[in-house]
């Protein structure tokens, strides 16, 4: 019988590994398209929703509203509603935010870098 051990130190809802931890639910939540341009997004500051869909390009209503409120469950964006009429929403990023804008940068970061290497991969592969 195969069992899996745990990392040392952490308890199993922080094990990427385990099907059933939250630390991979997290994971699956924000490692999609949409939530990572919507985090690069909001890092530029504060966006209403209508200017927040005019910066992710190809979203939409439905997707960025999902992915807004999936944003928030997590904690990692701040939803303010302003009790004007008609009311005026706005999302910025938290603190948590804010760190995993860091680490979507660097993945923006490792795209530019590497795309024209992926291209011709690309290419490569679909000469077969």
């Amino acid at each position: 019988m195969v069992t899996k051990r745990v990392l040392a130190g952490l308890p199993e809802d922080a094990d990427l590994r385990r099907a059933d931890s939250l630390a991979r639910e997290i994971f699956s939540d924000v490692a999609n398209k949409w939530a990572l341009l919507i985090i690069e997004a909001l890092g530029e500051g504060t966006l209403r929703f209508s200017e927040l869909r005019d910066e992710v390009e190809g979203v939409s209503h439905k997707m960025l509203t999902q992915n807004l409120r999936m944003l928030e469950r997590n904690g990692l964006v701040e939803r303010t509603v302003h009790p004007t009429v008609p009311p005026r929403v706005e999302y910025t990023l938290t603190e948590p935010g804010r760190a995993l804008r860091i680490a979507v940068d660097a993945i923006c970061g490792w795209t530019h870098e590497h795309l024209g290497h992926i291209e011709r991969a690309r290419q490569r592969f679909g000469d077969r």
